[in-house]
């Protein structure tokens, strides 16, 4: 197992969960999220405001490649990393792609407090949330090599299942 490859939707605990599945496998972590704000000194947010959507994705598609050029590392992507055929390709290549899935109910309680999410400050997130699983889901199923559905798992039982599936491979 080269890398572990983390997608799905904001809120399934990409982040979460892949910090404590680095730790168990001794392998270094990252957030394309993160890394995105600490190359460009900006928030998410301040990046779609200036530079809209698409210039986001162009940056995140930079970070992907390059983040998938590392060794033994665990990568939690954008939910919308996938997105791009570039991304799917570099991700397929990079390693274990991990389908961290949720339900919509429970993605929006755990984002709805979250205001470096730019897609769901609207006056409907379950609306935008249903409409971002719909154009996305088919994409996380076909890239993924394992699917751990979340919803109401601690991230202890989420880690230690995810631990379980990976060394079964």
């Amino acid at each position: 197992m080269n890398n572990i490859i983390l997608i799905g939707p904001m809120g399934a605990g990409k982040t979460t969960i892949g910090r404590q599945i680095a730790k168990v496998f001794s392998y270094d972590f990252y957030d394309s999220d993160r890394e995105i704000e600490e190359r460009t000194g900006a928030s998410i947010p301040l990046i779609f405001d200036l530079e809209g959507e698409e210039g986001f994705r162009k940056r995140e598609q930079n970070i992907i490649t390059d983040l998938c050029t590392k060794q033994h590392i665990v990568l939690a992507t954008g939910g919308g990393a996938i997105l791009r055929k570039t991304n799917q390709d570099s991700l397929k290549r990079s390693g274990i792609v991990v389908y961290l899935s949720a339900d919509i109910d429970d993605l929006l309680e755990r984002t709805a407090k979250d205001k470096n999410r730019p897609l769901l400050q609207a006056d409907n997130p379950k609306a935008i949330l249903k409409k971002i699983l719909i154009e996305r889901e088919p994409i996380y199923r076909q890239l993924a090599d394992i699917i751990l559905t979340t919803n109401k798992m601690t991230v202890h039982t989420a880690v230690k299942e995810l631990e379980n599936k990976l060394n079964a491979l």
